[in-house]
């Protein structure tokens, strides 16, 4: 849980790098987040609503947290538009995102894990 809300603290920064663990945990529970609203909504019957705004909320710490693990592989952020191409490019982001940390690089030191 810890990783989740560090990661909406780093709400707007794109800068710096993150580690595959943070990546990850950030994931796992926006995941579990977005199931139970969706299954909360479902048996109250208000329609996907809070989902799809669940969604948008969470849309710029996403894209930070995705341009700041590509940062930690050595790669620009703005390869997170690979997303835009169909099956393709999401596996590719998939082996971005699974790639281990590089050393030093130019978006900083490698960071330590947490």
């Amino acid at each position: 849980m810890q990783y989740f809300t560090d990661a909406l603290k780093k709400y707007a920064d794109f800068d710096g790098r993150a580690t595959r663990t943070q990546f990850w945990m950030f994931f796992l529970f926006y995941i579990i987040f977005y199931v139970v609203l969706k299954i909360v909504t479902q048996l109250i019957g208000v329609g996907s609503v809070l989902p799809e705004f669940f969604i948008l909320a969470l849309l710029i710490p996403t894209l930070s947290i995705n341009a700041r693990r590509l940062h930690d592989t050595g790669r620009s952020g703005w390869w997170q538009l690979l997303g835009l191409i169909p099956i393709i490019g999401a596996i590719v982001l998939l082996v971005f995102y699974v790639t281990e940390s590089q050393g030093d690089n130019q978006y900083g030191p490698r960071p330590t894990p947490a």
